[in-house]
């Protein structure tokens, strides 16, 4: 990702609805599938169990590390410099500077991994899910998110630096190619999934503006951000209970056997 997007995502990250909802789902689905896990170590006889290893994937300019923080210690791990550095601005000090499809990690040795918004950038995303299985230790969770429906690839994707977006099924069998019992996919951002496909359609239509590929983000007034935020809270409780029919994005909570 070039840097005067990694630069607009840190000045977004804390505030901007679709960050602060996707935040918040994934620290609910932590909070709904982390039991399973804990149980598995009970079973396993474990009188003490340490803390889980939390490894962000793609952390990006960090924001989401301050909820992966309440389900273990985390380490977070990006190829950009830049977005480690900004990482770091938010207080995380263990940082990884490394590729999706290439952990420095040893085997097994990581109990939950988070890749949001990552996938779409990897060329070999199979590779990428491939690492995911190695370093997870059996029974370890995987979540993550990616850009849903490739017919609303837009100049938003280019500029993003997106190499494609996945259809539900196509992600199914990418997840259990390498390895995962897959126990959650659904789209998500239903609820504004009709004027983000219409802002996608019009940017395809329009006549491309001369130099680089701009994104989408618009900034609303702070009240009509809340309202958004708002409404996607409501719809993570939703995603809690049942899978959406559509949306802009794809979650995924998948396990290592």
């Amino acid at each position: 990702m070039r840097k005067t997007e990694i630069a607009k995502m840190f000045e977004l990250e804390d505030t901007y609805w679709w960050f602060v909802a996707r935040r918040l789902l994934v620290r609910d689905l932590l909070r709904r599938h982390l039991p399973a896990q804990a149980a598995d170590d009970r079973r396993a006889g474990a009188d003490c169990v340490a803390r889980p290893i939390v490894l962000d994937v793609g952390c990006g300019t960090g924001a989401t590390l301050k909820v992966l923080r309440e389900s273990g210690e985390v380490v977070a791990l990006d190829a950009s410099a830049e977005a480690l550095g900004y990482s770091r601005r938010r207080g995380q000090l263990r940082l990884v500077r490394a590729r999706g499809e290439e952990l420095p990690v040893a085997s097994a040795a990581v109990d939950i991994i988070t890749a949001l918004d990552l996938l779409e950038h990897i060329p070999d995303d199979g590779a990428a899910l491939r690492e995911f299985a190695r370093v997870l230790r059996p029974g370890g969770l995987l979540i993550l998110t990616v850009p849903a429906g490739p017919a609303l690839w837009s100049e938003h994707d280019e500029a993003l630096d997106h190499l494609r977006r996945y259809r539900r099924a196509q992600l199914r069998r990418l997840l259990e190619r390498a390895g995962f019992a897959v126990e959650r996919l659904s789209p998500a951002i239903a609820a504004l999934f009709p004027p983000i496909a219409a802002l996608r359609l019009l940017q395809r239509l329009r006549r491309r503006r001369k130099g680089r590929p701009q994104t989408a983000f618009i900034v609303p007034p702070r009240a009509i951000n809340w309202l958004l935020t708002a409404l996607l809270r409501l719809e993570n409780r939703c995603l809690m209970s049942f899978d959406l029919p559509l949306g802009v994005s794809l979650v995924a909570v998948a396990r290592k056997p």
